[in-house]
């Protein structure tokens, strides 16, 4: 089915947007104006996540969380830039850790494998999600 744009009043086009919260059982979904800012994006699905009771329990400060869009690499999006500037309609919301909040000045988390080795995640602005992502599952299948 091809979903078509609609304008409302002159203000742009409405987005049906998915936004996937890592961590979270599923996508939250929701309409957007292409026309609003990531930051009210950020706090729309923060709000929706918050009111449909699911789990893990995230804080409701939108500067806490960064907002990517699928279909670009690794550059969180602005939060002063529009929804609809990058073309995207899939978004993956995660939270800052407290490494990037305190600009940096702790040490990387370690993660332990199946077999005892520690793995360290880093998560710099260079980084990609998607790798990051993939690394993540991969160390939480094991094998039977």
């Amino acid at each position: 089915m091809l979903l078509q744009k609609q304008k409302k009043n002159g203000k742009g086009s409405r987005l049906l947007i998915t936004v996937n919260v890592l961590g979270s059982s599923g996508p939250v979904r929701f309409l957007v104006n292409e026309e609003e800012l990531v930051a009210t994006v950020i706090d729309t699905a923060l709000r929706s996540y918050a009111r449909e009771g699911r789990l893990p329990v995230l804080s409701s400060d939108l500067n806490n969380f960064l907002l990517y869009c699928t279909n670009t690499e690794s550059e969180a999006l602005s939060p002063w830039e529009t929804i609809g500037s990058r073309g995207g309609r899939n978004f993956v919301l995660y939270k800052k850790q407290q490494q990037q909040q305190q600009l940096e000045k702790t040490t990387e988390p370690e993660m332990k494998d199946g077999d005892g080795s520690s793995t360290v995640i880093t998560r710099k602005g260079s980084g990609s999600w998607k790798a990051w992502l993939n690394k993540s599952l991969n160390l939480k299948i094991s094998s039977h």
